[in-house]
């Protein structure tokens, strides 16, 4: 290999991994805030307070959505049980919008990456996609074939004895169910969510209580493994993806694609572009954030990045999951809404910021193959506090320190009861938190049969 392609790759993940190292904090952070409102603040009832398409609703589904997952196929898993619920189509799409662009953890990489111009200009932003969609939608939702979709989702779901899962809000499965006290079969999509119910559902007292005791923070350590499982391949995909970009994409290709000058045409046309190549990156969630530092560092309108960094809801592996939920009519419908709505809304925060005069000067700031990002400063502080919490969360979730079950996987450590999977081994049951820690335990049980069943056995006793 040349050394200049070696030469260039090192170049390329030093900045990758930069950019990573530069907001690891802000994304452990932001992540902590979100796993704490989800664990404490409950949405069961959310299908029934967005059924209205007014301003109420649509005020709600915002509000629901700033404080849901950061996740793109999330946020639609979610939308989709919403909607088959009833939710009105513009407080489900309302909510898409703001649990992908109005979240904490997006804030901070987009302040530490790309300003507070951007991160004004995404709030801002995010308030107006949301407002011009409803119009869009005001004046062009075909109701009849969406209450079409939902009554044919309801159909098969209801053939097929599947149910929603009341955590989350998405598909629940026959394999993973609860009877109440009441006696009502639930369904969960997963051991995981049906743990959190169970954590809910048991949890005496308060969120102030909760916040004071093991049980709540085991909960919060839960959730925040939840978050990250959803996010974490999107956000290395992007910063490393971000680094070969700026290294490898010569400037003849942006200019090629995007047009240069101040005049409201070029303004337009940037803007629009960066959807499309936002459609066509494949990267969705908080990853497309450091893929706009390289568009950004090419040389494309302030309308542009910004438009990009809305698009992350139109990728085309997120466009394949609606076609599956809801057929090609209703998923080209929701993508030529979402491209008018996030172009046109950058198209105005351009407008809106030159006009103001806080556009950014990208010829005054550092480009990132100038920068050094490890050095002894701030972000070395910060990254080391998150990195604590973060392993202050896994040794709390590690250990099932108050966690409700008298029993302890073997083979992730978590607590659990004796209703889900289990095996025998040396005359002893084991009971485990899934299929796939059953089937680690089965093939080498010797190697985890020394933690004992029940919790206490092995050295594993916590105090309450």
């Amino acid at each position: 290999m040349p050394p200049t392609i070696v030469d260039g790759v090192l170049e390329s993940l030093r900045i990758g991994v930069g950019f990573l190292w530069t907001a690891a904090w802000a994304i452990i952070m932001g992540l902590t805030v979100t796993s704490l409102v989800q664990t404490f603040v409950s949405k069961e009832r959310m299908a029934d307070v967005l059924g209205e398409g007014d301003l109420n609703g649509l005020t709600k589904a915002t509000v629901f959505g700033a404080i849901s997952s950061g996740c793109s196929f999330g946020a639609v898993a979610i939308a989709k049980g919403l909607f088959k619920k009833g939710a009105a189509v513009v407080n489900v799409l309302a909510f898409m919008f703001a649990s992908t662009n109005l979240i904490v953890e997006l804030g901070l990489m987009i302040l530490l990456l790309l300003g507070w111009e951007f991160l004004v200009a995404e709030l801002l932003g995010g308030l107006v996609l949301i407002a011009v969609m409803a119009l869009l939608v005001h004046l062009t939702l075909p109701e009849s074939k969406f209450d079409e979709v939902r009554e044919r989702l309801n159909e098969r779901d209801r053939a097929a004895g599947v149910d929603e899962d009341p955590t989350c809000g998405m598909e629940g499965s026959p394999e993973h169910t609860l009877t109440t006290d009441g006696g009502e079969t639930l369904q969960f999509c997963s051991e995981g969510c049906l743990e959190t119910y169970r954590q809910r559902t048991a949890g005496a007292g308060g969120w102030r209580e909760e916040l004071r005791s093991w049980g709540g923070w085991y909960k919060v350590a839960n959730q925040f493994r939840k978050e990250w499982s959803m996010i974490w391949t999107d956000v290395i995909a992007g910063f490393l993806i971000s680094g070969f970009v700026i290294v490898f994409v010569p400037q003849s290709v942006w200019n090629a694609l995007f047009l240069q000058g101040d005049g409201l045409f070029a303004t337009a046309e940037n803007a629009v572009m960066g959807v499309a190549i936002a459609v066509l990156s494949f990267v969705g969630s908080m990853g497309n954030v450091p893929f706009a530092v390289a568009l950004w560092g090419g040389g494309i309108s302030f309308a542009g990045v910004i438009a990009f960094v809305y698009a992350d809801l139109i990728t085309v592996p997120v466009l394949n999951v609606y076609r599956k939920y809801y057929g090609w009519t209703v998923m080209l419908y929701v993508l030529a809404v979402f491209f008018v709505t996030m172009a046109f809304t950058g198209f105005l925060m351009e407008l809106l910021f030159d006009a103001l005069g806080i556009v950014p000067n990208l010829a005054s700031g550092t480009t990132a193959t100038e920068k050094s990002y490890f050095e002894v400063d701030y972000t070395l502080g910060l990254n080391l506090i998150a990195f604590a919490l973060v392993g202050f969360l896994a040794v709390l979730y590690r250990r099932g320190l108050g966690a409700p079950g008298e029993y302890r996987d073997p083979v992730c450590g978590m607590r659990v009861d004796d209703d889900g999977p289990s095996a025998t081994y040396d005359g002893d049951s084991y009971y485990f938190c899934s299929k796939t820690c059953k089937r680690a335990f089965e093939e080498e049980p010797e190697e985890y049969a020394h933690h004992g069943p029940e919790v206490g056995a092995g050295g594993h006793e916590h105090d309450h």
